[in-house]
């Protein structure tokens, strides 16, 4: 056969396998930017490729907005867009250099009193958005937004003078965690495995540790999950395992749980796969569209966590 001189294609998994399945479901429903990033972590797919599609969401003021991230819909920045960009430029190694630049100038322009984030800033009204997202127009520090942001940022080794007041915040509001819920717990666990005070982190996870078991903040026993508590406010079915505090084997959430729970829960991320090859969202749909976005973004989360447990994924 005559050599054509395009690039040789990445192995095709094996038929029905869950990355076979998955890759299938990428291509039938996700957006580009999916799409890119599935190629990237499975399919040896170039970071550029990535990077390229994320663009499409920047604005002219540093941050991202036009539903990078599904709940919040319409063209303006938003402070929760602006994370998942971050996550988006630190999985493939790019959350560095002038881009980032631009995000910490954006997230010093959208800073509350006390030089944190807000979840939503009230640029958000007028546009659609989720209805458990609440817009005001003087919205308070949360640490929702701005502990994983922090986190990203020290991992990357990004020093910008925002940081400084950002990470005294988090400090403050991880320390003060007396009654949680497991999104903002997550939150908490983002900016402890790279905050660089690791003693600190160290002892601190290890009192939300204990918050979250003694809150009932997880559902240790995925087969008996109508005995688990959902969080108030959430949706029917909204459940939080231990490897969605836990994302890596390396995390801190990790000591949380014992070998048997990890493996029960990641048996349950396993098979919860759909026929569609998909994984679901457990959270509220209250739109089709945001749905439809955010089943592959759950789907390479899902993917990646099983892949750093070493689980097979084909």
């Amino acid at each position: 056969m005559a050599e054509t001189g395009d690039p040789p294609l990445p192995p095709t998994p094996p038929a029905r396998s869950p990355l076979f399945r998955a890759e299938h479901f990428m291509w039938l429903t996700a957006r580009v930017l999916e799409q890119r990033r599935f190629a990237y972590h499975f399919l040896n797919g170039g970071a550029d490729a990535v990077e390229t599609a994320l663009e499409a969401y920047r604005n002219e003021d540093g941050g991202y907005g036009h539903a990078l991230e599904p709940d919040l819909r319409g063209p303006v920045s938003q402070p929760l867009h602006a994370g998942h960009a971050l996550r988006v430029l630190d999985a493939i190694g790019r959350c560095g250099g002038q881009r980032v630049e631009r995000v910490c100038r954006y997230l010093t322009s959208i800073s509350t009193t006390d030089g944190a984030l807000p979840a939503v800033h009230p640029s958000q009204r007028g546009y659609p958005a989720a209805p458990f997202v609440p817009i005001v127009d003087d919205p308070p520090s949360e640490l929702l937004a701005t502990g994983p942001v922090v986190g990203l940022l020290h991992r990357n080794e990004v020093w910008h003078a925002w940081l400084f007041r950002a990470t005294d915040f988090c400090w403050q509001a991880v320390d003060s965690l007396e009654k949680s819920h497991p999104y903002e717990v997550e939150a908490a666990v983002a900016f402890l495995d790279s905050v660089p005070d690791r003693s600190r982190a160290e002892a601190t996870a290890d009192r939300l540790g204990r918050l979250v078991r003694e809150q009932r903040l997880v559902a240790l026993d995925p087969e008996r999950l109508d005995a688990s508590p959902v969080a108030s406010g959430y949706a029917p079915g909204e459940h939080h395992f231990p490897y969605d505090y836990a994302k890596t084997p390396g995390s801190l959430a990790r000591a949380w749980f014992t070998d048997e729970e990890m493996a029960r829960s990641l048996d349950f991320l396993a098979g919860e796969q759909c026929e569609d090859g998909g994984w679901p969202i457990r959270w509220l749909a209250w739109a089709p569209g945001t749905a439809l976005e955010a089943r592959p973004m759950v789907t390479v989360e899902a993917l990646r966590t099983l892949r750093a447990y070493g689980r097979p994924i084909g």
